[in-house]
């Protein structure tokens, strides 16, 4: 069973604290186990590649290393960071909603 968290794929979310403090990226994995995420162009990495056949001359090459879910705020549609609440709806279904503006999360 996976982990509650209030961070999902594909969320904009803001890095709040560490070296990267103010970058804004979307959200591309989330690992459960380690309650970390990978965040699009935040906490860049250089790592060097043997050359294979994406890369046939190889070298060094910059990505995105993992950051821990705790560092990260959810950005919402207002374009502020805000925190993230959960409500069951009438029909049963739980939706996240943004605490400063109230609204649902998709």
């Amino acid at each position: 069973m996976k982990k509650k968290m209030h961070i999902k794929k594909g969320d904009t979310v803001i890095v709040i604290t560490g070296e990267s403090k103010g970058m804004r990226g979307r959200v591309l994995r989330v690992d459960y186990k380690t309650d970390k995420a990978i965040v699009e162009g935040v906490n860049m990495i250089s790592k060097h590649e043997r050359p294979n056949a994406k890369n046939p001359n190889g070298g060094i090459v910059k990505k995105e290393a993992p950051i821990t879910i705790s560092n990260l705020m959810y950005v919402d549609s207002s374009n502020k960071p805000t925190r993230i609440g959960r409500k069951v709806k009438e029909d049963g279904t739980i939706v996240r909603y943004s605490k400063k503006t109230g609204e649902e999360i998709k």
